[in-house]
């Protein structure tokens, strides 16, 4: 993909959106930090909050960034909305959430039953059904990033470990999850936030 006036014509642009405005920002900035020198824009949408009206806010950056200069006047190449689905009770918006995405070609990162998992598993195996408080509660006794339940703080350097090999680790957990399900992201514990993750280390759009 080349645009007019770009000295870095193979420049991915991918404009994220959290549920969560602790947690998920400090990873995706992260993530931003670390990938620096590839050839990846990340910008991290402003807004929070339940699936459907963070979908919304999606469709509506999406919509103004050719004509807004904090968006450099340029579209983005891929919009997703990272979710939990929560448990022991689902987001009732879920379902009306990834029907407004699918229609506004905005992408879907979801983690049953929430975000924590997918950093859980840069640590450890994760198999038995989880709610949301097990997981945060389980990331916080790992010790190993910086994360408490109460601030919901996150150490991305100590997640990354000091030769990444924990992402990949993650990453296959991650697969291993959703290998079998025949019901996707109602499978708990189940996430595929390692999907969007992986094109935003290789600079590549989702096929």
């Amino acid at each position: 993909m080349q645009r007019a006036g770009s000295s870095r014509s193979e420049q991915r642009r991918f404009l994220i959106y959290c549920e969560g405005e602790c947690t998920e920002d400090q990873y995706f900035k992260g993530l931003k930090r670390e990938l620096k020198s590839l050839p990846v824009t990340i910008c991290l949408g402003g807004d929070h909050g339940e699936p459907k009206s963070l979908v919304r806010s999606a469709i509506k950056h999406k919509e103004r960034a050719a004509k807004s200069a904090a968006d450099r006047r340029t579209p983005y190449d891929e919009v997703w909305c990272v979710v939990d689905v929560e448990a022991p009770s689902p987001h009732p918006s879920l379902d009306e959430a990834l029907k407004l995405a699918r229609q506004a070609g905005v992408n879907m990162a979801l983690s049953n039953p929430c975000f924590e998992l997918w950093l859980l598993l840069h640590l450890k195996d994760v198999s038995a059904y989880q709610t949301s408080a097990s997981v945060q509660t389980e990331l916080e006794k790992a010790a190993d990033c910086g994360y408490t339940v109460q601030r919901k703080h996150l150490d991305y350097a100590k997640l990354r470990g000091s030769d990444g090999a924990r992402h990949a680790k993650a990453r296959e957990r991650a697969a291993k999850l959703r290998m079998g399900s025949e019901i996707g992201y109602r499978t708990n514990p189940w996430t595929d936030v390692d999907i969007l993750v992986e094109l935003l280390r290789q600079g590549k759009l989702r096929p």
